[in-house]
């Protein structure tokens, strides 16, 4: 086919490099730390056919068209649930999105033109990166340690970027970030927020993990310090998601924003699906509203940590020194560094072969890939199959530290 016919960002479009791993998972006894969606033993399965039972009860109403913004029984659950992490907003300021990501899409859709610049907290979302990649982003690498994003390093990245590069939108997952699993700190959200406030840019906070604490309470969102230092001025935006805490198959997500940015955006919704599904967003409504969810989220982080817990006592036991990491305070990944230098695809290659996959860390950088990592998933496999999984890797590193 005539390539001209292409937008220049489809003309050879690189795909999710996670998703790219799916054709191993159909290998027989291949054991998969790889993949960052929930457990299906976890999943209220009960639950949610009682309130697909019950929302189709409602009649047809769920089956036909509805409003682009969301119903407004699932915007009232999810108002309530935003309150409980401290977020205060109006029925103007949430947009039901199908999943977060089409929330972030659309934000990139209003604020992203080719050649702006965009701040990303590396390692990052591929998903994300993929978006802005497509819009033509020039993305600026943002780097973090084991308290989040380094908000240090941020003010002197911004300071040295000429007028003409000055930055529209920075993406963060302060709460366990994917891949890292790192938890940004109080003191850094405060700064973080004086800096989007100081040279103008808008904060993407991205939450689908900040439910997954697995010692003390929840840490408050970015959103909630934006408008604790700046009141109606909130420079941050606010994405959440129901697809780990209660189904990924629900496709329910939403943004918290200024009235003026939700009108954008569902402006914007219009053109690509109308509306998020009236069905699932009924069946998600009842389900919030059964009482079930804080008791689902409660038994899912006992068991998340439970595996993580297993996760890096095993590396610990079988890699040792050859091998950085931090023991995951929440969410579903923990980031591994190899300690001395190895093929990256050495070491994948070894990896499959002894029936387990992880996704190599080049994945999650925007600009500069670095070697030598990887991202590693707890959430969906269980405990035994985590021992082996790990014990797979370490029999991988091994076969590829004789190739370097």
């Amino acid at each position: 086919m005539n390539l001209d016919l292409f937008v220049p960002a489809f003309v050879n479009p690189a795909g999710s490099p996670i998703r790219e791993l799916f054709p191993y998972l159909a290998r027989p006894d291949m054991i998969s730390l790889a993949g960052g969606y929930p457990s299906l033993s976890l999943l209220d399965a009960h639950g949610l056919r009682t309130s697909a039972q019950r929302a189709l009860a409602l009649g047809a109403g769920p089956l036909q068209y509805g409003a682009t913004e969301g119903t407004p029984d699932l915007k009232e659950q999810l108002l309530l649930l935003c309150a409980s992490r401290g977020i205060t907003a109006t029925e103007q300021d949430l947009l039901v999105t199908t999943g977060s990501q089409q929330a972030f899409d659309l934000l990139v859709r209003l604020f992203v033109q080719a050649g702006d610049t965009v701040l990303v907290e590396t390692p990052a979302y591929p998903a994300a990166i993929q978006a802005l990649r497509m819009a033509g982003a020039e993305m600026v690498e943002v780097p973090m340690d084991a308290h989040g994003l380094m908000t240090t390093e941020l003010a002197r990245i911004v300071d040295a970027l000429p007028p003409s590069s000055r930055p529209k939108l920075l993406y963060t997952v302060p709460a366990f970030s994917n891949p890292r699993g790192t938890l940004m700190r109080p003191s850094r959200r405060a700064e973080l927020v004086e800096l989007a406030r100081k040279h103008g840019f808008l904060i993407i906070e991205d939450d689908p993990y900040g439910e997954f604490v697995f010692t003390g309470d929840r840490c408050e969102p970015l959103h909630v310090h934006g408008h604790r230092l700046c009141g109606a001025d909130n420079p941050v935006i606010y994405l959440a998601s129901l697809s780990k805490t209660v189904a990924p198959a629900l496709r329910v997500g939403w943004m918290v924003a200024p009235p003026d940015i939700v009108r954008r955006c569902t402006v914007a919704k219009q053109t690509v699906d109308l509306c998020t599904s009236p069905i699932t967003q009924a069946i998600a409504a009842d389900y919030l509203r059964s009482g079930r969810y804080a008791p689902t989220v409660r038994s899912s982080r006992d068991e998340y940590k439970r595996r993580a817990d297993t996760m890096a006592d095993s590396l610990m036991l079988e890699l040792g020194g050859q091998v950085h990491f931090e023991r995951p305070e929440g969410g579903m990944f923990l980031w591994l560094e190899s300690a001395d230098p190895l093929n990256a695809q050495s070491l994948f290659e070894a990896a499959v072969n002894q029936g387990v996959l992880f996704v190599p860390g080049a994945a999650f950088f925007p600009v500069v890939p670095k070697a030598g990592c990887m991202r590693l998933s707890f959430a969906a496999t269980d405990v035994d199959q985590i021992r082996e999984g790990v014990r797979r890797l370490s029999r991988a590193f091994r076969i590829a530290s004789k190739v370097v």
